[in-house]
This record gives structure tokens, sequence and C-alpha cells, in this order.
């Protein structure tokens, strides 16, 4: 359903006959043909292409970038310099790590046993560090409040 324009004072029908006096199909343009593809890439892409490509490391390989990453930082060098010299990314590095700390964690407990003896006497020094910290807090914050006390007005 048209509606007039409230600026024109013709009637509706003139209206519409003008509307579909605009709308009246034209016809299409023709398109020329599309170029053909480009020939083969040159060799150079290719070898950048395969030197892109995801590497993968063997076991030993790993190994001794980890440690000579841990060697350069203990030398003084900061981790992504040491990480750079490895030729790898920082995510890589972190993966290798976390992959291979299960082990040597595994290997540490296996050739460690610790008796009960030690284990209960750990237990009892971490229970009396954990109330001497906890005293600590309390004073801390007693004294917290206590100033904020005052500072309001509220003694």
């Amino acid at each position: 359903m048209l509606m007039a324009d409230e600026s024109n004072a013709a009637p509706v029908a003139v209206a519409g006959a003008t509307d579909a006096e605009v709308k009246a199909p034209t016809a299409k343009k023709q398109r020329s043909p599309r170029p053909p593809k480009a020939a083969a890439e040159p060799a150079q892409a290719t070898s950048k292409a395969a030197a892109a490509k995801r590497r993968g490391y063997s076991d030993q390989e790993k190994s001794e970038k980890l440690k000579l990453i841990e060697r350069q930082v203990t030398e003084g060098s900061t981790l992504k310099d040491a990480i750079k010299s490895a030729a790898i990314s920082e995510q890589t590095y972190y993966q290798w790590k976390g992959a291979a700390k299960p082990v040597e964690k595994k290997a540490t407990k296996v050739t460690k046993p610790v008796t009960a003896g030690d284990e209960l006497a750990d237990l009892v020094q971490l229970e009396e560090e954990n109330q001497r910290l906890r005293k600590q807090l309390a004073e801390k914050l007693r004294a917290e409040n206590a100033e904020l006390r005052k500072r309001l007005g509220l003694d």
C-alpha cells in the first residue's frame, strides 16, 4: 500500500504512477570475463612454505634446548633472550617445561622416601608457624581498626 507524501498535494494514484515509472527494470550490464589465474607460484614461495612448516623435535633435542635455556638464565641472561637464542617460542618453552616437570617429580618421589616421623615433625612445625602468622595478622587488623575508628571519630 502506497502512502502519499505529505508535502505533495497530488492524488495518491498519481504518486503511485510516478513510483512505477521510476522502478521500471533496466537491462543488466554485461561483465567482462575474469582473467585467467596466475601460473604456479615460483620456487621461492614454496621454499618459504616449507621453512614455515612445523618441525617436530625429539625428546633429546627438547631436553638439550631446555638445559641450554636454564644455563643461559643462570649465567645472567633474561629468559626471553635465552628462549630466542634457542630458536623456539615462549609457548613452546613452557609446554616443554610443563611436560618435563611431572617426570622429574615422579623421579624425586621414588628416589627419596619420606618417613612418618619426618612428616609428623614437619606438620607440627607448619602448625606452629600458622598459629604465629594468625596472631600477627590479628594484631595488625586490630591496630588498623583502632586507627580507622580514631579517624572516623567512632571511639
